[in-house]
């Protein structure tokens, strides 16, 4: 096995930087519970600031501020609309049935993106017999559309669509500062027309823990006493926020590089033979390849590459089945509606160098036997 190893996985497996180690050592801290610990303060008045809104609260995971957000819109027996692909639905343990109550409707969006035309055409007159329908739910970026950006338009649209029918918005911004780098436009921009957004340091930010969940401080408040109830109460986790803070300042500001990365890596695999991908639908940082199982074992190529210590995405990420069965037919490979598709994904980071992703294709073409680059 190669002595590097260079992890793309997903962008979580990020180590926290000297600078992070440095702020996370000497961070002031105090009892969050009662509001009194500085650094987490200091981290939730900057990202309220960021998205232009009231307030912000830390929070132990994606996972938990998308809890908090759906149980304070949210009363059990009402209906939530989302893309039919969203992490709420199938990476959240179910948690918006078992903890809220909550249906989702779930929305066949275009690459992981829903508008105001779909969710209007989904709204039911009121029936004694259906759930009420209390709230939008975004993905930014959406993860199994591709790592695809909902624009500010899209956004205004869903508000528009919001108001006219009583409904609340709430971002799933796990990494949205990917889609306001992507579009050119502030988290602000993205966010204004949200009620709330949750936000993840550990995803592309790189920080080792926490997201944080922003609104109008009556939201916040609610979001608040949601995360005590799910047993998320922090005593001194400034030692958290202090790298969170970090990751805010110095990371954020590079993830054009994470994309440019992408790009350079999407246009290589294009090149390898058996390998299926459109370089045009990247994005951001997420990239999505399928193969031809005519040329290439998928459990063989990732195995091998994981020899040569490139870790990628197992063979059997779930996606888009309508996007995945395009894309094919878009490189000549016909195949039947689908389900699940054998593909991979590969997430990158701020400690994946442009160098590396060289050092990724040569390792790719060596496994599908195809000569190395010189």
């Amino acid at each position: 096995m190669s002595e590097k190893i260079i992890d793309m996985r997903s962008d979580t497996v990020t180590l926290p930087t000297d600078s992070m180690r440095r702020a996370m050592a000497e961070a002031e801290v105090g009892d969050d519970v009662h509001q009194e610990d500085p650094t987490i303060n200091r981290l939730q008045d900057m990202s309220a600031e960021m998205f232009g809104k009231e307030a912000a609260v830390l929070v132990a995971s994606g996972t938990q501020g998308n809890a908090c957000a759906m149980l304070a819109h949210t009363h059990p027996g009402e209906l939530a609309f989302c893309d039919a692909n969203a992490h709420v639905s199938r990476y959240e343990g179910g948690g918006y049935a078992a903890l809220a109550g909550v249906s989702l409707e779930k929305l066949n969006g275009n690459r992981g993106i829903i508008d105001s035309e779909m969710v209007e055409q989904a709204i039911m007159p009121y029936n004694e017999h259906l759930a009420d329908p209390t709230l939008i739910w975004v993905e930014n970026t959406s993860n199994q559309g591709g790592g695809t950006a909902t624009s500010v338009e899209v956004m205004r649209g869903l508000r528009e669509v919001a108001d006219r029918y009583g409904l609340s918005i709430h971002v799933d911004g796990a990494r949205i500062f990917n889609a306001a780098a992507s579009l050119g436009v502030s988290v602000a921009d993205l966010a204004q027309y949200a009620d709330t957004v949750q936000f993840c340091l550990s995803k592309g930010l790189g920080a080792p823990v926490g997201s944080l969940v922003v609104g109008d401080a009556d939201l916040c408040t609610v979001v608040r006493k949601k995360r005590k109830m799910l047993g998320g109460g922090w005593r001194q986790a400034g030692v958290f926020a202090a790298a969170g803070i970090v990751a805010l300042t110095e990371i954020a500001p590079r993830l054009h590089e994470d994309h440019e990365n992408a790009r350079r890596l999407a246009e290589g695999i294009a090149d390898i033979p058996g390998l299926l991908i459109n370089p045009e639908a990247v994005e951001t940082n997420l990239v999505f390849f399928g193969y031809d199982t005519k040329v290439v074992d998928p459990a063989r190529f990732v195995g091998e590459l994981a020899d040569r210590g490139v870790l990628i995405g197992g063979a059997s990420e779930i996606v888009d089945p309508v996007r995945v069965v395009g894309e094919l037919a878009d490189r000549g490979v016909m195949v039947g509606g689908i389900m699940k598709a054998t593909i991979s994904r590969v997430c990158l980071h701020h400690q994946v160098s442009a160098d590396d992703v060289e050092t990724v294709l040569d390792a790719m073409r060596e496994v599908v036997g195809e000569p190395v680059l010189v």
